[in-house]
């Protein structure tokens, strides 16, 4: 099972979970889904009616902590930490994995002092160890540790959910896309036409110049056929050898 269904799979175990329960009963679901191993995306549990109404509450806090979950990074957890509630181990793990995929939104080639400064690990040997074990073995990034560069090349990096105004540039810049697209494809169109035009032509001159060297042809079978045939001249001069020899 690919990682897409998986998660499909589990956030809507959560969504129905989130649409049954109200109030600080909330709070083990938000616990939970931001726990789970397998679970990378938010944005639908964060939309539950029942979630959004913690807002304003005793329990607002906890609609926080799914927000940075949703958007936010390791980092900015950090920066806001005394306000929300503190992790469990696995919640830590899960933020540390979604700020890699963020880093991957924007850049290909990850340095490691970036790594390490944005993941708070000590040395290369555990940032590389939870980029291998946490990350490309759990099958949410792909890519090249390269130690002598000091640097890790991203290939694959699951997407997350779209912060909040981030839509709207995400619909320009598949518009762009379609654009470009458009563009392309009418130049493919018109260079297919110049193409199916020039083997035309082609089978135009190669049809006229066979015609040639047909009618060549049979003007050289003419003439050959010509010069072979006796003339009257020369048949009576050869009767007439004939005569004087007898």
């Amino acid at each position: 099972m690919d990682i897409e269904q998986k998660q499909a799979e589990h956030i809507d175990y959560f969504v129905k979970q989130a649409s049954n329960l109200k109030g600080s009963a909330l709070r083990n679901v938000i616990v939970e889904a931001t726990s789970h191993p397998s679970l990378f995306a938010f944005a639908e549990i964060l939309s539950v009616p029942n979630i959004l109404e913690l807002q304003g509450t005793e329990n607002a806090v906890f609609l926080d902590l799914l927000r940075v979950f949703a958007h936010g990074t390791w980092s900015e957890y950090k920066s806001v930490a005394s306000r929300l509630p503190p992790l469990v181990p696995d919640q830590v793990l899960k933020l540390k994995q979604l700020t890699v995929l963020t880093l991957a939104e924007t850049n290909k080639v990850l340095a490691y002092d970036v790594l390490i400064q944005e993941l708070n690990v000590t040395n290369v040997r555990e940032l590389e160890d939870f980029l291998i074990n946490d990350c490309m073995y759990v099958g949410i990034v792909r890519g090249k540790l390269d130690q002598l560069r000091r640097c890790f090349e991203v290939q694959f990096a699951a997407g997350r959910d779209p912060r909040p105004g981030q839509l709207g540039s995400m619909i320009q810049t598949i518009a762009n896309w379609l654009s470009t697209s458009d563009n392309l494809l009418v130049s493919i169109q018109e260079k297919i036409k110049w193409a199916d035009n020039m083997s035309e032509m082609d089978k135009k001159h190669r049809k006229e110049v066979e015609e040639r060297v047909e009618e060549v042809k049979k003007t050289l079978s003419f003439k050959l056929q010509t010069v072979s045939r006796p003339t009257p001249s020369s048949e009576g001069t050869r009767r007439s050898f004939l005569n004087i020899a007898e």
